[in-house]
Order: C-alpha cells, then structure tokens, then sequence
C-alpha cells in the first residue's frame, strides 16, 4: 500500500534545509574558542627555553654512567634477564 500525504504537498514543511540562527551562533563560538587556544598555547610555547640541553650535564651523566653496558654476574653465571642467544657451530 503506498502511503501518501493528505494534502499531496511536501511534508517537511517550508522551513526545512533553511540554516538556522542557532547554527551561525554555534559556529562563531567554536570560531572563538578556537582562536581563544590558540593565543594561549602560542602564549605557553613562549615561555619555553629554546633548547632543553643542560647547562652543567655532569649531574645527569654520573647517574646516565653504566645504564647502556650490559651487567654479567661476578659468580660466572648467566643473568636472568640475559637474552637467549643460540649458540652456532662455526
């Protein structure tokens, strides 16, 4: 059975696909909000030193010292966190 409206015209009504005023409030919100973070992370990256190098790295090199060697028991035997590493006939 087809369906069909009762008055035989459109049955959105003659303001549907119109924008609204609420729609253009809406995105000039988002519009300013958007510039509003934008200001304040321009702001925050300003107060960032150019570089992050240390000036006097010898505090941080005395703890660094030893981290990058891999540490074998003194008793001979292997490390448990030791990689397993087959063994080849050559």
């Amino acid at each position: 059975m087809l369906l069909a409206a009762p008055d035989g015209g459109d049955t959105k009504g003659p303001e549907f696909g119109k924008a609204s005023p609420i729609g253009l409030l809406i995105i000039l919100v988002l519009l300013v909000g958007t510039a509003l973070l934008i200001r304040s992370m321009n702001a925050q990256l300003r107060k960032l030193p150019q570089t992050f190098d240390a000036e006097h790295p010898e505090p941080d090199q005395a703890f660094d010292e030893g981290t990058d060697k891999v540490s074998v028991p003194d008793d001979g035997s292997e490390s448990p966190t030791d990689p397993v590493v087959p063994k080849t006939d050559e």
